[in-house]
């Protein structure tokens, strides 16, 4: 088993990245493999809505940056935690439309257990947490819950270790991560996987 931390801010380490290790340590200690992703600091453009990554035979972006090697990594992933810093009050930039792509007809997501993590130095985290969600949700990832919203604050990684529970929350979600995974693998043992989709069916409400 893997998860795939993917850390949304232009600073590799910063505080999202101090969040996300916290999580990734837990994982680990029990005894899941954990590998923090860098978006980069590069610009991301933004989804074209092309569909040359669902028609093409690699499934990947027609954009050659971060996106296509992160696919990569998903491919060998059995959950993913998405952070991000807080950026007036939403996810960053970068990660928007980094995600706006991932999502994009990827298929291979539904089902996966996923989590979104929002840092932030004071204020407008819960509203860059919720927006990370809404990819899990259209997606049919089931979400991974801590014990609280899963936010830390900081504005330097410094501050983030001063954080007692924004860390104890990172590392419940990671706790809770790896048990949903095995009992994900668990239900698939006894005969039980994730239920097929209809399909891709799309219904315009003007004609």
């Amino acid at each position: 088993m893997k998860v795939l931390l993917i850390n949304g801010s232009p600073h590799k380490n910063g505080t999202t990245h101090a969040a996300l290790e916290e999580c990734r340590r837990t994982i680990e200690a029990e005894g899941v493999e954990a590998e923090i992703f860098w978006v980069g600091a590069e610009p991301i453009r933004g989804c074209m809505g092309c569909a040359v990554c669902a028609k093409g035979e690699t499934g990947r972006c027609r954009f050659q940056d971060s996106v296509n090697a992160c696919l990569d990594k998903v491919d060998e992933a059995d959950g993913i935690i998405v952070g991000t810093p807080t950026h007036y009050a939403g996810a960053s930039g970068a990660i928007t439309s980094f995600m706006d792509r991932l999502c994009y007809r990827q298929e291979n997501l539904r089902g996966m257990p996923a989590a979104a993590v929002a840092v932030a130095r004071r204020g407008g985290a819960v509203t860059a947490f919720n927006q990370l969600t809404n990819y899990f949700s259209i997606m049919g990832m089931p979400m991974v819950p801590s014990c609280y919203w899963n936010i830390v604050y900081g504005l330097v990684p410094e501050d983030i270790r001063e954080d007692k529970e924004g860390l104890a929350i990172m590392r419940t979600l990671g706790r809770n991560m790896v048990w949903m995974l095995r009992c994900i693998e668990a239900g698939r043992q006894a005969g039980y996987d994730y239920p097929k989709g209809e399909g891709f069916v799309m219904t315009n409400f003007v004609r």
